[in-house]
């Protein structure tokens, strides 16, 4: 039997979603089974970042309502096999999500896929209430901005009610440029400040953003060092001892020849 893991965030806009796709397609890179459900209602996002759009027939909404199959709604991505999408629905209002039903679908997930990573909405509402009760433990995905850091810190007062078996954070859009220049809080004071297990950073990067417009999600390019941030975070998931990646500084030299990424 698998495990479900609910991915959140405190506020919207700090790439959760991103975070949660490429979480996604690196243990799919690992061998292991996953499916992604966007649980975002109305915002579908994933299947954007997928390159998935067209090929929706049926979503989230249709399973749970009963008018198809879990398998008819189900993407298989279009590079690993191993990984499926389980579309947002659309349409469906807030209160006419009814939380047993995602269990039941969630429930039904896990027995066949190692992961299920439900892609929560920000916040604590309704939806981000469900995957709660769907998951066995949550990661939250923030930056070092205070306001999302706040935002986090709130949340995870609610998840600890749940009593889920665990609860981490992945910092992402890291700079050290930003924490150097005391525009962002450090590594070490958010740690302290949320008090729960860190999994691992995602850099700061343009191309994570060129990747999700272009429906190719970056880890599709293991050369880069945004690979090596998700490949990190995966590891440590799975409860491996791996160090973070190294942060190099962008140099004009590393700009004309690629970033080289290292490790502690």
């Amino acid at each position: 039997m698998g495990e479900a893991i609910a991915i959140t965030s405190g506020k919207g806009g700090v790439g959760k979603s991103s975070v949660a796709l490429n979480i996604g397609m690196v243990l799919a890179q690992l061998g292991k089974r996953v499916c992604l459900i966007d649980v975002d209602l109305g915002l579908r996002n994933l299947d954007v970042m997928m390159g998935l759009e067209n090929r929706i027939i049926y979503d989230l909404g249709d399973v749970m309502a009963g008018r198809c199959i879990l398998s008819q709604a189900m993407l298989q991505d279009k590079t690993e096999k191993d990984l499926y999408l389980l579309p947002a629905c659309k349409n469906l209002h807030i209160d006419r999500f009814q939380i047993e039903d995602l269990k039941a679908v969630t429930n039904q997930l896990i027995q066949s896929f190692d992961y299920v990573l439900l892609d929560a909405p920000a916040g604590i509402e309704k939806g981000f209430q469900a995957c709660l009760a769907c998951a066995a433990r949550a990661i939250i995905v923030t930056t070092l901005d205070v306001t999302s850091l706040q935002d986090a810190d709130r949340i995870i007062g609610c998840m600890m009610q749940k009593q889920l078996v665990s609860i981490s954070f992945v910092v992402n859009r890291y700079s050290m440029r930003s924490v150097e220049k005391g525009i962002s809080v450090s590594l070490e004071d958010a740690k302290r400040w949320l008090g729960i297990d860190f999994l691992g950073y995602v850099f700061e990067d343009e191309l994570m953003q060129k990747a999700n417009n272009r429906g190719l999600p970056v880890t599709l390019h293991r050369e880069q060092r945004l690979y090596a941030c998700f490949m990190s975070i995966a590891k440590r998931m799975m409860g491996e001892t791996v160090p973070l990646p190294r942060c190099t500084k962008h140099t004009l030299l590393s700009k004309l020849f690629g970033e080289q990424t290292g490790f502690f």
